[in-house]
């Protein structure tokens, strides 16, 4: 009896390769040798316990204006616009196979340009364009469950930055919850942000926690960065370049009219999938 369509290949070998971006990790596939449904191909990818295990799977297509596509499914299964980091960490798998110092990826949320600024052995270092982004006003959540205020901001994928003296135990529930409002008709990533005491002798630095659409709590964000980073600038707290800190590492972000996000993208390991 033939397959489903709708299924992948029974014993199919499926080839990867596995990237972190600051502890954000994906998953690399080209698109084209994978058949079936790709959400439920990517949620069995990313298991951490019965697949592979990753945040997500960026899934390789080729593109007439750019050096690749990028197709990003979440670890749930669901599509995402973009991730600054899993970006990077496909201009790395282009930058280890041919000789380049400019990759141009194509996400759902446009083409995006990463500039290889640094390599060491499996390790780049790029700084990508991430576009302007759209920053909303303080909007205050309130339900029987959370109570929060915080900036909407887009980069071309939704975020809500919520500043806070500490990150308090629970902070992952609470985001969870956020995600869910109505608020949010996507669902949106949230960033908790504390800007430390520090900063008043000169230092422009952000400490983040993560919790991302489809995922749960992560290492690492490039778009969460980046939009922490600007609700920060636009609310006068820091100024341009912030580092911001995340349990997974550290980046820059640049704001000058167009975003700029520096950072990290190391190739771990290459192998197969048996499906």
């Amino acid at each position: 009896m033939s397959a489903s369509p709708q299924q992948a290949q029974p014993n199919a070998r499926i080839p990867f390769t596995k990237a972190s971006a600051c502890g954000n990790d994906f998953l690399l596939v080209d698109g084209a040798s994978v058949s079936g449904d790709l959400s439920a191909i990517t949620r069995r990818l990313c298991d951490r316990h019965r697949g592979v295990g990753a945040d997500g799977v960026e899934w390789l297509l080729p593109d007439s204006e750019a050096d690749i596509e990028a197709r990003l499914i979440n670890a749930d299964g669901s599509e995402a616009e973009i991730s600054g980091n899993g970006t990077r960490c496909v201009a790395a798998e282009i930058c280890s196979r041919k000789v380049k110092t400019e990759v141009v990826v194509r996400t759902g949320a446009g083409l995006k340009t990463c500039r290889l600024m640094h390599r060491q052995g499996s390790t780049f270092e790029f700084e990508a364009d991430m576009g302007q982004p759209e920053v909303g006003g303080e909007l205050a959540i309130e339900s029987m469950w959370v109570r929060a205020v915080g900036t909407k901001v887009s980069m071309g994928n939704p975020h809500f930055v919520i500043f806070v003296e500490n990150f308090q135990d629970g902070w992952q529930r609470q985001a969870a919850v956020i995600g869910t409002q109505p608020e949010f008709p996507q669902g949106t990533n949230v960033e908790y942000v504390v800007v430390p005491r520090s900063n008043e002798r000169g230092a422009n630095e952000i400490q983040i926690r993560l919790f991302e659409r489809g995922v749960g709590e992560t290492e690492s964000s490039g778009t969460g960065s980046c939009a922490a980073a600007v609700a920060a600038i636009a609310s006068g707290r820091v100024a341009s370049p912030v580092t911001v800190i995340a349990p997974g590492g550290s980046q820059t972000v640049r704001w000058e009219k167009q975003v700029y996000l520096r950072g990290p993208a190391t190739l771990i390991c290459r192998g197969e999938f048996f499906g």
